[in-house]
C-alpha cells in the first residue's frame, strides 16, 4: 500500500478507486497552502495535481519518497520537468484528453464574439427592444481562422471551424513542413497569420520563446475587427496591451481563459473592468464533465500501474 496525496480536485469515484489499494489523503486546499503541503509530503509516493500545485525543487526535497506525479490536465508549466527527471520522479499528464472540450470552447467563443448580440438579456428584461442601430455582428462562414500552434487541440479546432465554412491557416515551427497534418490547413508564417486572420486562436505552451508572443506590435498587425482567443497559457498574451487595443477600437473582441496571474489579481481585474466585447473565464476551457472524467480515469489508471510495478 502506497501513500498518495491529492492536492486538487479529483472526482469521488476515482478517489474511491485509489483507496481500494492505497492510503489516500485528499485535501484540495493544499494547493493554496504551501507550508502545509510541504509538511504533508513525507512518505508520499504519488502526488495528484492540477495546475495550481508547484512541483519544484522545494517540494521534491520535502518528498524524498515521491515516485510519480499525476497531472490531472495537460499543461506542465507548474512542474519542473528537469528537476523531476533528475530526482527519478515520473510525470504523467493527460495529453489529448481535454482537447475536444477546449476546441468546443474556442468555437463557442468565436461565435459569441463575432456575432456580438448575446449580451442583451439585461436590456430585454428591463423592457427595452435594442434592435435599432445594431449591426448584428458577422458570420463565421467565409472568415479566416488563424491558429497559433498546431498541436492536438488546434487540430480539433481546425476540423470544427472548417465545418462552419471557415478557411483555416496555422503557424507552428515545430510541426515539420512534410507532416500530414498540413493537409488540413495552410501553413503560414506568424506575421501573415496575424495580418490576414479574422479570428486568431492561441494554442502554444508557455516558454521563454512564447512569453508575450501576442504583444502590442503583434496586436497592431491584426485587423481592427479581429477576434483573439487564448485557451493555452497565461503570459502568452500581453493583457495590458490587449485591453488597450480593445478600448481603442483596434481589435474586435477577445476571450481569455488563462492569465499571467491566476486567480486574477486586483490590478489585471481593474485593467479589464471596462473593456468591451471581452469574455473572461477562470481556466475552465478544458473542464467539462466528460473531459474531467476522461482525465481522471487516464491518470489514476496510469499512476496505479506505476505504483504496482
Amino acid at each position: 500500500m502506497s501513500k498518495i496525496l491529492v492536492t486538487e480536485y479529483l472526482p469521488d469515484e476515482y478517489l474511491e478507486l485509489l483507496r481500494t489499494l492505497h492510503d489516500v489523503e485528499y485535501d484540495p486546499d493544499l494547493c493554496t497552502d504551501r507550508g502545509r503541503l510541504l509538511d504533508r509530503m513525507s512518505g508520499v509516493e504519488a502526488l495528484f495535481t492540477r495546475n495550481r500545485t508547484r512541483v519544484d525543487d522545494e517540494l521534491l526535497a520535502s518528498g524524498h519518497d515521491l515516485r510519480v506525479v499525476g497531472r490531472l490536465g495537460v499543461g506542465l508549466d507548474n512542474i519542473d520537468m528537469n528537476r523531476c527527471e533528475q530526482a527519478g520522479v515520473l510525470v504523467i499528464s493527460a495529453l489529448g484528453e481535454n482537447a475536444v472540450s477546449v476546441a468546443e470552447y474556442a468555437i463557442g467563443a468565436m461565435l459569441v464574439l463575432i456575432r456580438g448580440v448575446y449580451g442583451m438579456t439585461s436590456s430585454m428584461v428591463a423592457g427595452e427592444w435594442p434592435r435599432q442601430g445594431h449591426a448584428f455582428g458577422h458570420e463565421l462562414m467565409g472568415k479566416t481562422l488563424g491558429l497559433v500552434g498546431f498541436g492536438s487541440i488546434a487540430r480539433q479546432v481546425a476540423t470544427r471551424a472548417a465545418g462552419l465554412g471557415m478557411e483555416v491557416i496555422a503557424h507552428d515551427p515545430f510541426v515539420p513542413a512534410d507532416d500530414a497534418a498540413w493537409t488540413l490547413v495552410r501553413n503560414v508564417d506568424l506575421e501573415s497569420l496575424l495580418g490576414t486572420s479574422d479570428v486568431i486562436s492561441v494554442h502554444v505552451p508557455l516558454s521563454d520563446d512564447t512569453r508575450n508572443l501576442i504583444d502590442e506590435p503583434a496586436l497592431a498587425r491584426m485587423k481592427p475587427t479581429a477576434i483573439l482567443i487564448n485557451t493555452s497559457r497565461g503570459g502568452i498574451v500581453d493583457e495590458t496591451a490587449l485591453a488597450d487595443a480593445l478600448l481603442d477600437g483596434k481589435l474586435g473582441g477577445a476571450a481569455l481563459d488563462v492569465f499571467a496571474s491566476e486567480p486574477l489579481g486586483p490590478e489585471p481585474a481593474a485593467v479589464f473592468a471596462t473593456v468591451p466585447n471581452l469574455l473572461l473565464t477562470p481556466h475552465v476551457a478544458g473542464n467539462t464533465r466528460e473531459s474531467v472524467d476522461r482525465v481522471a480515469r487516464t491518470i489514476v489508471e496510469q499512476v496505479m500501474t506505476v505504483l504496482a510495478g
